[in-house]
């Protein structure tokens, strides 16, 4: 079983730059042991929204290029709520 969460924070308008920075080293860090693996979470209104999300001019070329660089595609993780 996989331990997940989704941290939200609020970062001090004078540390924006630093917080940056520390976040990319630390996807440095991780990517030493943990290499070729991302975790993408997006948050749409409706699946229709996410489709027309993928389909958008602006994205959906980037996908295309994408999708070709994965080892076995990709697979959506849908977080629903209990109730």
């Amino acid at each position: 079983m996989s331990y997940c969460f989704l941290s939200r924070m609020k970062i001090k308008p004078d540390k924006d730059a630093e917080f940056v920075e520390l976040c990319l080293e630390m996807e440095r860090r991780v990517a030493q042991h943990e290499p070729h693996e991302i975790a993408v979470f997006e948050e749409f209104n409706s699946e229709a929204e996410s489709a027309a999300h993928n389909l958008h001019p602006a994205i959906a070329p980037i996908i295309a290029k994408m999708l070709p660089c994965m080892e076995d595609g990709y697979a959506r993780e849908y977080l629903l709520p209990l109730k």
